[in-house]
């Protein structure tokens, strides 16, 4: 169970290229950091074409830049203003999975769109229902596609609203807050790359309880 979640979350540790690491992207965009970390984050949990991007670590960049000085924005409005793109990105993917979803995966595999990534993500809404939604945030790759996922399945709308606000709040403020309250310590600012893969084990940790969980009600079940 937890191997599969964390081949889901692989992209994350391996080498990105230099317009994929969350510190270039956020350097790179100077007085315009904010803004494009918004747009990045919408995209991520939105359309589907942003599978790939850092999220988790990006979030945690973003509130190191803060905490130093280099994004000239109040932490709680950075914040804030994640969590916002957090979740209008979900609802437009559920909306994207809602109109257009069946006919784009019923499609032979393209090179964007894989089927396994859906499949995979119908297995994990299958299996944790309404609470996925909260549970996907953490997970890259599932957190794109589970939006689809659950307009493709006619969600309710109401539910899944509720369930995409709490998750995106949760999201978005632990990432960004790690990242503004360890940014200052000098050996985490010079080992980002060994931060994202603490930030994938972090991700997983919620599977894993949830794992735990399902085996002790099945064992209770079965007594």
């Amino acid at each position: 169970m937890t191997s599969e979640f964390a081949a889901a979350a692989q992209p994350a540790l391996a080498l990105l290229p230099d317009w994929l690491n969350p510190e270039n992207i956020v350097s790179g965009l100077g007085p315009f950091a904010l803004i494009g970390v918004c747009l990045i984050i919408f995209a991520e949990c939105g359309l589907l074409i942003g599978f790939f991007l850092p999220g988790d670590s990006l979030l945690f960049v973003t509130g190191m830049f803060v905490a130093i000085g280099a994004i000239n924005t109040p932490i709680w409005l950075v914040c804030v203003l994640l969590a916002v793109c957090a979740f209008v990105g979900n609802v437009t993917g559920y909306w994207i999975g809602r109109k257009v979803g069946p006919a784009m995966f019923n499609k032979p595999d393209s090179k964007l769109f894989k089927r396994e990534h859906v499949d995979k993500t119908h297995a994990f809404f299958e299996k944790y229902g309404a609470r996925a939604i909260i549970l996907a945030r953490f997970v890259p790759i599932v957190r794109t596609f589970i939006t689809a996922v659950a307009g493709i399945g006619q969600m309710d709308q109401r539910k899944f609203f509720s369930y995409s606000a709490i998750g995106g709040v949760a999201w978005t403020l632990s990432m960004t807050l790690l990242g503004f309250f360890l940014g200052n310590i000098p050996w985490i600012r010079n080992n980002i790359e060994a931060m994202a893969i603490i930030i994938v084990v972090i991700s997983i940790v919620p599977i894993i309880i949830e794992y735990i969980k399902g085996r002790r009600e099945k064992a209770r079940e079965a007594a």
